[in-house]
């Protein structure tokens, strides 16, 4: 997504000796007149939020003739297709209070062609939109107490033009009582009424918004700080709403690290949307001056929930940097029908991840230890993944249209988005070459200066390819960057890349004590994950979520979809089936599991004697420790 807020859409790439600028002007649809004196107005009336549905309303310049409107189908952040166009009901056209006919494209379900009568000078388009699985994530975006409106999903604009040009003036009218949180400037607010400055359809988009019964609204960034950061929170209930102050301190601890680590700010404000609510979909969306994040509802409250998704604010906040401002060169499309190109992903969210889980342990919010527990979790389910020998990494990358929204059955020999956690350990293998190559004198962080830092500015794009991550990774430490990458890329070997653990001080080992996240995991999830040992997780009702090729569970003929019906001859449960694998460690007697398979049972024997297996990181004594360091605080740590 391209943004930068006026007519200009502003791109800029650096080459190898100088910054090369350059504007590109895309001419809007010539029977469209939208313009910064004349914007699109959208009026979106979320009183219906409780069933599920918002209700919208474009008034649309337009010049007689033919006119083509489309629905974003690309949607920034999710990397593809899924503008949610099977949720777009209630479609209407009028001019001068008399209707229009209209008809879809017999190719593209994303575009609706009309013709506009002689003498009108716009139109006025009406919809509804269903909020099912509009941010990306399964789950309804709204419930009788709070909503999540993400723009993409109630517009409509001119066919080919650019998003950065087209001006939409945007209000919102909520339900009665109701606040709400956004990066947009308000220009008039009247009870449930809301109108925002004109913007691009680019920030519109950009600028998702959250609204409800119950608000909270927190200052991260010290009093009269530019620019301001904001958490603001929506909850089902006034109780959730509370945090400890141990997280108030870390997420303001978390804004001084970024600015540690990045040495530059490229929005006006940054608001951390945050939802809390076990009615919508859970996800993490990135923006570029707000991150949209949704959570069970009792995620404040609750030590092992606030635990297992801390590490999600810290994520999506870095986005703002990696992923907004230095940007793929095909991810960046000047509207939301062009497709984009996902093969430098292993950057955009592997980077991503490996900075937010770091960025988590530096602000607090996790332990050292907590985050060599899930970088140990992440190691091993990645040393188990069965797939690797047949697809590379980078193509889980360019599959990204195809993998995002798959189930887990066979996961470890499909392969699914390994872009985030296997891109996390080659970045970690990337900071601690860098220390050891520099004697400790630079890391990565000094790549992110370069990279990502520079002077504060107000949101734009920078767009980046695999030649300029190689050059300026050369600039802090000269090496062959660029085979490293893309023997990690491009090649295809049974084990996962442990080289960042091992350079750090640091190995994977396996015990029968549980993992802090397998656990966290398995509470939230009602879950046994018994992934390495037997080879297999369990839901709660018995079914198997899936099986690893090779596994013992594997080679004893279970697989995904079956149903765990008795262990050792009683009926199943999590902790029977636990107690079994210390039972055959101790008797070494096979493990005999009757199972449900669709309509036949049958018994299956799991010749397996090692017991439970869980990952740890454990220390090398005679290697240097470089996770410590890396794990570091690097600002001045707020009043506690």
């Amino acid at each position: 997504m391209n943004f930068f807020r006026g007519t200009l859409w502003q791109l800029s790439r650096p080459s190898r000796n100088t910054s090369i600028f350059f504007f590109a002007f895309i001419a809007i649809a010539p029977n469209a007149l939208a313009s910064p004196s004349n914007p699109i107005q959208l009026s979106v009336d979320a009183t219906d939020a409780s069933r599920n549905i918002f209700h919208a309303r474009l008034t649309i310049p337009a010049n007689p003739g033919d006119l083509t409107l489309v629905y974003p189908k690309w949607i920034p952040g999710n990397h593809r297709p899924s503008g949610p166009i099977a949720n777009l009901t209630g479609l209407h056209f009028e001019a001068a209070g008399k209707p229009i006919a209209w008809e879809r494209d017999t190719l593209d379900m994303y575009a609706f062609h009309l013709r506009v009568p002689e003498g009108a000078r716009e139109i006025v388009a009406s919809l509804d939109a269903i909020t099912a699985d509009s941010a990306g994530a399964g789950g309804a975006a709204a419930s009788s107490q709070l909503l999540d409106l993400n723009w993409n999903q109630i517009v409509l604009y001119p066919q080919n033009t650019n998003s950065d040009e087209l001006q939409i003036k945007p209000s919102i009218h909520l339900p009665l009582g109701w606040k709400f949180g956004s990066a947009l400037n308000v220009a008039r607010q009247e009870q449930g009424n809301v109108q925002f400055e004109p913007v691009s359809l680019t920030a519109l988009v950009d600028s998702p918004l959250i609204a409800g019964a119950h608000y909270r609204q927190m200052l991260l960034s010290k009093p009269g700080e530019s620019p301001a950061h904001y958490l603001d929170i929506v909850a089902e209930t006034e109780a959730a709403l509370e945090m400890s102050d141990h997280d108030a301190a870390s997420y303001r601890q978390l804004v001084s690290e970024a600015n540690a680590l990045f040495g530059a700010r490229h929005y006006r404000q940054y608001h951390f949307l945050y939802t809390l609510s076990d009615e919508v979909g859970h996800h993490g969306l990135e923006h570029h001056e707000s991150s949209d994040n949704a959570v069970g509802e009792r995620t404040l409250l609750e030590p092992d929930l606030d635990k297992a998704e801390a590490s999600l604010l810290p994520h999506e906040f870095t986005h703002s940097w990696n992923g907004k401002y230095r940007r793929p060169a095909g991810l960046a499309t000047r509207n939301y029908q062009d497709p984009m190109i996902g093969d430098l992903l292993w950057v955009y969210e592997g980077l991503t991840e490996y900075l937010g889980d770091v960025l988590t342990a530096r602000s607090g919010l996790w332990t050292q230890e907590e985050y060599r527990e899930a970088l140990a979790e992440t190691a091993a389910s990645l040393d188990h993944r069965t797939g690797r020998t047949w697809r590379p990494l980078q193509d889980t990358a360019r599959s990204v249209q195809i993998l995002r929204m798959v189930g887990p059955e066979w996961g470890s020999w499909r392969r699914g988005l390994d872009y985030y956690p296997e891109g996390e350990l080659i970045w970690l293998e990337v900071d601690t070459r860098i220390r050891q190559l520099t004697q400790g004198k630079r890391s990565l962080d000094d790549f992110c200066h370069k990279f990502h830092g520079g002077q504060d500015s107000s949101p734009r794009v920078v767009l980046y390819t695999f030649e300029d991550v190689v050059h300026t990774l050369n600039d802090v430490a000269p090496f062959d960057w660029a085979s490293m990458l893309r023997e990690r890329l491009n090649t295809t070997q049974p084990r996962a890349p442990l080289g960042g653990i091992e350079n750090g001080g640091w190995k994977l080992v396996y015990d029968a004590h549980p993992n802090t996240f397998t656990g966290l995991s398995e509470k939230a999830n009602k879950t046994t994950d018994l992934s390495f040992s037997l080879g297999f997780w369990v839901r709660k009702e018995g079914e198997i979520g899936d099986v690893i090729p090779g596994s013992p569970a594997y080679a004893a003929g279970l697989g995904p979809g079956m149903k765990l019906i008795a262990v050792n001859g009683r009926h199943w449960s999590g902790g029977l089936l636990k107690e079994a694998l210390r039972t055959a460690q101790t008797q070494h007697q096979p493990i005999e599991l009757i199972v449900e398979n669709k309509e036949h049972i049958g018994t299956y024997s799991i010749a397996y004697f090692d017991g439970e297996r869980y990952p740890h990181l454990q220390r090398v004594e005679s290697s240097p420790d470089l996770l410590t360091p890396i794990l570091a605080a690097r600002a001045a740590l707020p009043m506690r």
